[in-house]
């Protein structure tokens, strides 16, 4: 019986050897046969853009810099989109240079994080050739070289910020492109559009670090309600001399805009109780 099992086993596994490769193979063949013969032109409300893997996809976000009496803030949303789906909703896109100096990353992921490290690498050589952090402008001036030498093929909008003994807490706008923008605030991504106004009547010369802090959460979740490419938490670093601090703002503690849904645990909070009355046919 166990030479009967045995040889069993064997014609079985010689089968599967011999017949299930063919069967692949035909299996294979006539989905490709079929995906060759399927005719677009049939489905004209079809939207054939969606099926082009290489079209550019819209990249959304919202970063701040702030200067107040004594240092900067810079704030961030934590969406990460790609087109129409959230590839990261609780990504930071405030990225350390130096101790001293931090910057805001928009547009293209991986363009912004390759530029962050070059400069990073750059500032540590030069902070080891002259035994002295370098400071905030000497930071954006290699952002700004970077991305202006590379704007053929970089689509990253960059706010660079920090804190210095010589001048105190300096923002740097780089936009797409490669300007360098010395500015007493600045704004970037997708969602500052929402935000020129805002600014030009909250912003005001002086402010507390207090008073910088809220108005950076407060305008970072006003651009999350107003764009869908905005969104997740708020994250905070502030630099001064004392050093940098971070904060983290949950998405459920943020302000609420207009008509903004509360956050809820479940949909059971809002969907209401079924009837207690039996159901009549």
């Amino acid at each position: 019986s166990k030479t009967v099992a045995n040889t069993n086993i064997l014609v079985v596994s010689l089968f599967l050897l011999l017949f299930l490769p063919l069967f692949s193979l035909g299996l294979f063949s006539f989905i490709f046969q079929f995906l060759s013969s399927f005719d677009l032109s049939a489905y004209p409300n079809m939207d054939k853009s969606s099926l082009d893997v290489e079209q550019p996809h819209s990249m959304g976000t919202t970063i701040i810099g702030v200067t107040y009496n004594g240092g900067v803030v810079l704030g961030a949303d934590s969406r990460t989109s790609t087109g129409m789906y959230v590839a990261n909703r609780a990504s930071d896109k405030i990225t350390q240079l130096t101790d001293n100096v931090y910057v805001c990353r928009s547009g293209s992921a991986a363009d912004s994080q390759v530029v962050s490290d070059y400069v990073r690498y750059f500032l540590h050589q030069h902070t080891i050739q002259l035994g002295q952090p370098a400071t905030v402008k000497v930071a954006a001036s290699l952002v700004r070289q970077i991305s202006y030498n590379n704007k053929a093929m970089l689509q990253t909008g960059m706010i660079v910020g920090g804190w210095d003994k010589y001048e105190g807490g300096k923002i740097y706008g780089v936009p797409l492109g490669g300007t360098l923008l010395e500015q007493p605030f600045a704004i970037g991504g997708s969602g500052s559009s929402y935000l020129y106004g805002f600014f030009d009547q909250a912003w005001r010369e002086g402010m507390s670090h207090e008073e910088a802090e809220k108005l950076v959460v407060t305008a970072v979740s006003l651009a999350i309600a107003r764009d869908g490419a905005s969104g997740g938490v708020v994250r905070t670093v502030t630099i001064n001399k004392d050093g940098v601090k971070r904060k983290f703002y949950p998405g459920d503690t943020l302000p609420l805009w207009h008509e903004e849904i509360e956050s809820v645990n479940s949909l059971l909070d809002i969907v209401p109780a079924a009837s207690p009355d039996p159901m009549v046919c």
